[in-house]
């Protein structure tokens, strides 16, 4: 079979009980004790002038490589050939100020890092394009992942970039169709099968090890490791002035585990001074990782059949929890849950910003607002929202919710009426000026 191999400079490690392979199971886990594996430098020392500094000039050169926001920070990556690496010139993603936000959040200052700017629309392209190279330059043929729909979007733009051949594995019925109709446009075997996520990610695990494929979900530490670039960028975009507060939406926690990694990397390099708290946000419907911490202290995870209209975190037996819990408690994070009308309020008040978002993403404004309301979150700190995926990516749901058409039959039709204000239903009207005008002003007069 082909070869899973790790760079010189760079060793896995299992996050629990410690050891070094020098090579990775097909399927990404210790072959001691089954937990998953991380990547460490021991060999690190850099001057963190001279890193700036070269990053920072890498924004000018013509190579490649260095249009990516992912391999412009190449030295603290495994070792990948360049010859093997597939970019789409991922990252390079905005930082963007939220007023509206801030006001409705009740904090002074609010930014969203939009990961959703990136090739195919969503933070995996950050970590796609180094697990994608490590799978070329392993000899493999064949990539596959299970997905809610962004990491086979993603997965299958990079393969057909780099001329494999990628198969997605997602749950039937259960994803937004135009994250579906990505993975359709780029290439991929699709297998839509008759269970949720989980049931995808273990017939995953079982193919693995019956066939030379790669596995290319968040279990694999180079996905980790590209997708952490997102927080050396954010820094870099802040003066490398950390902020007090980074909140990440929480779905099979892969993404809170690698921007934690970078930011304990970065403290550890002198990249920065100080640590921001890194707080987590899943949906009341899809809340093991909120349980765990909540109801058990972080000793165990017990799963669970997620339901939530926020698709992408519609996850319940997230595979990085222990890597999730691992930051929160290393930064003095929080864990918090929100409901789903609170969810497609925050997306509504997100796209007020002029910014819009997928749902998933929301879920970090919303968990903002219970932050700041006990006392987590002081109103005069600063604030950086990880939107993870564009607001394209699900637009039925946005649809429904302005037509009011998201709650109705449901449990949460209730709660639903204090959203109403935030509702931007569609005017239909007769072709008449007299109409359109009579619509502007009735406009005018309501608070924007």
């Amino acid at each position: 079979m082909p070869s899973i191999v790790t760079g010189t400079i760079s060793r896995l490690r299992c996050i629990s009980c410690g050891a070094t392979p020098d090579s990775a199971a097909c399927d990404f886990r210790c072959t001691i004790c089954g937990d998953l594996l991380e990547f460490v430098f021991p060999e690190w020392s850099f001057d963190p002038t001279e890193l700036k500094a070269l990053w920072l000039s890498r924004r000018n050169s013509r190579k490649v490589l260095d249009h990516s926001g992912v391999w412009r920070f190449r030295e603290l990556l495994p070792h990948i050939p360049e010859e093997h690496a597939i970019t789409l010139r991922e990252g390079n993603t905005p930082l963007y100020q939220l007023p509206r936000c801030a006001r409705a959040a009740g904090v002074d200052d609010l930014y969203a890092k939009h990961q959703g700017m990136n090739p195919t629309a969503s933070f995996k392209d950050t970590g796609m394009t180094f697990a994608a190279s490590s799978a070329h330059q392993g000899g493999f043929r064949w990539v596959a992942c299970a997905s809610t729909g962004n990491t086979s979007a993603s997965m299958a733009a990079y393969a057909s970039r780099g001329g494999l051949r990628s198969l997605v594995l997602i749950p039937d019925g259960k994803i937004s169709w135009g994250k579906l109709s990505q993975s359709l446009d780029y290439g991929a075997l699709t297998c839509q099968l008759r269970t949720d996520f989980d049931g995808c990610v273990r017939i995953l695990n079982e193919l693995v090890r019956r066939k030379p494929v790669y596995l290319l979900n968040s279990v694999n530490p180079y996905r980790i490791e590209g997708q952490k670039t997102a927080a050396i960028e954010l820094l870099e975009q802040l003066g490398w002035e950390p902020p007090d507060h980074i909140i990440v939406p929480g779905g099979n926690l892969g993404n809170s585990s690698a921007i934690g990694k970078a930011l304990l990397e970065m403290l550890e390099l002198r990249l920065i001074s100080r640590l921001p708290k890194l707080s987590v946000i899943q949906a009341e419907g899809a809340n093991p990782f909120y349980r765990s911490v909540r109801e058990f202290g972080g000793a165990k995870l017990e799963p669970m059949t997620a339901d939530t209209q926020a698709t992408a975190i519609r996850i319940g037996n997230p595979a990085s929890w222990k890597k999730a819990l691992r930051v929160l408690r290393s930064t003095g994070g929080e864990v918090e849950q929100v409901t789903e009308v609170e969810i497609a309020a925050a997306k509504a008040e997100i796209g007020s910003d002029g910014i819009g978002c997928e749902p998933a993403s929301a879920v970090t404004l919303a968990g903002l607002k219970k932050l700041v309301r006990g006392g987590f979150v002081k109103p005069g700190e600063n604030v950086v929202l990880i939107l993870t995926g564009h607001v394209l990516k699900d637009p039925d749901f946005t649809i429904k919710f302005h037509r009011g058409d998201l709650f109705p039959g449901t449990k949460y039709e209730g709660e639903a009426a204090g959203a109403r204000h935030l509702q931007r239903a569609p005017v239909v009207l007769d072709a008449d000026l007299g109409a359109v005008i009579a619509a502007l002003e009735a406009a005018e007069q309501k608070k924007s």
